[in-house]
């Protein structure tokens, strides 16, 4: 038995509870169990369920009386055939009848390969179909001699079994289904070298001069998809390191382009590879301000702190993104110590008309500054709310008030005009 992701060669099935030295997972051990009702309850010598595509017939799970070496040249041991040469195509073509019980009967069907070859004299095969209607495999039992006892009757309990099959690997074949959607969108972007990265300026809201800029991802517009669900993606099929590691060079190429400082976004998972350490300890770390998304998930602070503790020795500053979004924030904040706090803008947007608004930020502000942290505010879009801002002593202000994302000919210096939307 194998896993259906993995799509590999499957192997004999001696028990339903063990494949060599690994215990099989619960919908293994179910496919397993419809197997060996199939075989026995037929009086078979194998069953198995098989994928097919346009032009091969892949064996995924079997049950069999065989140990493995008996089985390299049976049809479900030879794992994957040429479509054209099984017994499961010629009987969805009408070519052969869904139950044989003596394939002797059928001289085209005896120079098949697994008739042939693997001696096969009695088949049964029914189709599995998934819940919109696409064909997935086939559900099949075979046996080396003839049974007169298969009748049509027996039919009804294969469709039962190929149906009960098809819910149990449904979900697999979603998922394997929506791997192959992700990598077609993601693997030409990181052949590309990663997404393009624009800058957004972040400005002083007593000044308003610009002290630096955050750097964002921004991806293909007909995906219409936000970043960090992208980059999720990514992570989904393994290549979130990989992306992360790209735009995190696109956002340092800007580095020469601009003064001030550049703000980065990163996972703490990302951040904990060698790959991500050695990177950023080649830049120029007193211009790089390391985002933390409040989003993601910490599972070792320590780990955490001591890859980033030489990078901030080295002047690099450390802020956690998306502060006031959910429930990790302060814990972000005790455990790292983060010289910059940024809110996010859901509670920015409108402050001005909000007192309840007014004093979280406040709070947070007050929490920022006995931890020596400045605040960058997100999501500020007009000028009310950036005087609110400045009144509460929020030192720095991002959003479409100055500017939306730009590259790096397109930001300016001085912000006290706003920028045309």
């Amino acid at each position: 038995m194998v896993r259906l992701h993995e799509r590999v060669p499957s192997g004999h099935a001696e028990s339903p509870e063990v494949t060599g030295s690994r215990e099989l997972s619960a919908h293994e051990r179910q496919l397993a169990e419809l197997l060996r009702t199939a075989r026995k309850g037929l009086g078979l010598s194998l069953a198995f369920l098989s994928r097919l595509d346009d032009t091969h017939q892949h064996i995924e799970f079997m049950d069999s009386e065989l140990p493995p070496a008996d089985l390299s040249h049976v049809e479900g041991g030879g794992r994957t055939q040429p479509l054209e040469t099984t017994f499961c195509k010629a009987i969805m073509d009408g070519k052969l009848p869904p139950v044989i019980p003596d394939m002797r009967v059928f001289p085209d069907a005896m120079e098949f390969p697994p008739a042939r070859i693997a001696h096969v004299r009695s088949f049964v095969s029914v189709p599995v179909v998934l819940s919109d209607g696409s064909l997935y495999g086939t559900f099949c039992a075979a046996g080396y001699v003839p049974n007169s006892d298969l009748t049509e009757r027996d039919l009804a309990l294969m469709h039962v079994l190929a149906r009960a099959a098809s819910a149990i690997i449904e979900p697999c074949v979603r998922d394997m289904q929506r791997h192959a959607e992700i990598e077609r969108r993601i693997l030409p972007v990181i052949e590309r070298g990663g997404p393009t990265v624009l800058l957004q300026p972040i400005v002083d809201l007593a000044t308003r001069r610009r002290v630096g800029a955050e750097a964002l991802s921004r991806f293909p517009q007909e995906w219409q998809m936000p970043p960090d669900a992208c980059f999720a993606d990514a992570h989904a099929i393994g290549q979130g390191h990989r992306l992360e590691l790209l735009a995190l060079g696109r956002a340092a190429d800007h580095l020469a382009r601009v003064s001030g400082y550049v703000a980065m976004n990163v996972s703490p998972a990302t951040v904990l590879t060698r790959e991500c350490s050695d990177f950023l300890a080649r830049l120029p770390l007193d211009r790089i301000v390391l985002e933390l998304s409040e989003h993601d998930r910490v599972e070792d602070y320590d780990a955490l702190k001591a890859v980033l503790a030489p990078l901030r020795a080295r002047g690099m500053r450390l802020a956690i993104d998306d502060v006031g979004a959910g429930f990790s924030s302060l814990r972000h904040i005790v455990v790292t110590a983060p010289d910059v706090i940024k809110l996010d803008r859901s509670i920015v947007a409108g402050i001005a008309g909000n007192t309840v608004l007014g004093v979280v930020d406040h709070a947070l502000v007050e929490l920022a500054a006995a931890t020596g942290a400045r605040v960058v505010a997100e999501g500020v879009e007009t000028e009310a709310d950036a005087a609110a801002l400045a009144g509460l002593g929020v030192d720095l202000g991002q959003g479409w008030l100055f500017d939306r994302a730009t590259t790096p000919s397109q930001l300016r210096d001085d912000y006290r005009l706003t920028a045309a939307a």
